[in-house]
C-alpha cells in the first residue's frame, strides 16, 4: 500500500506553527483521522461532517493508527525549514516559481497544480501561503501518510 495524500486550507496567520497546531486540534476533535475515519476525504473544511474524537489525545490516536499513520495532519508535529518525518516545511521560493510562475500563488493556482505533491515524501508535509489581491489569505498544508 502506498502513502495517502492529504491537504487542507486554513485562514492565514503569520504564525505557521500556531496555524498547524490549531488545525491538528480541529481535525483530532472532529475525528477526521485514521483509524476513526480510515480514509478521510480532502480537502476538509472546518464544517465537514465528523464522528468526533475516539481517542484521549492526539498521541493516542497516532499510536492507534500504527504504521499507516493517521492519514491526516495529525502525523505532522511541527514546522521546520527543512523537510523531515513528522514535519511540515515551506516550499522554497524557487519551487514556488517553478510550480506556479510566481512566489505568491493564489488558492486557485494551488488547487489546480497536482505537481506540488511530487515534492513530498511519505510521512512529511509542505505548506504554501495562498494570496488574494496580493495579500496572504490562506495557508495550504499538504502531505503524505506514512503508508
Amino acid at each position: 500500500m502506498g502513502g495517502e495524500p492529504w491537504f487542507y486550507f486554513v485562514p492565514y496567520q503569520a504564525d505557521i506553527s500556531r496555524a498547524l497546531q490549531g488545525l491538528r486540534t480541529r481535525e483530532f476533535e472532529a475525528g477526521r483521522y485514521n483509524p476513526v475515519t480510515p480514509f478521510p476525504e480532502f480537502p476538509v473544511a472546518a464544517h465537514a461532517p465528523s464522528p468526533g474524537a475516539q481517542h484521549a489525545s492526539i498521541e493516542e490516536a497516532i499510536e492507534a493508527a500504527d504504521a499507516d499513520g493517521t492519514r491526516s495532519i495529525l502525523d505532522i508535529e511541527r514546522v521546520s525549514d527543512d523537510p523531515d518525518y513528522g514535519v511540515i516545511s515551506p516550499l522554497s521560493e524557487d519551487d514556488l516559481v517553478e510550480l506556479f510562475g510566481t512566489s505568491t500563488p493564489t488558492r486557485e493556482m494551488i488547487e489546480s497544480n497536482e505537481d506540488l505533491f511530487e515534492n513530498i515524501d511519505r510521512g512529511q508535509g509542505i505548506y504554501v501561503v495562498a494570496y488574494r489581491d496580493g495579500q496572504p489569505s490562506e495557508i495550504f498544508f499538504a502531505g503524505y501518510s506514512f503508508d
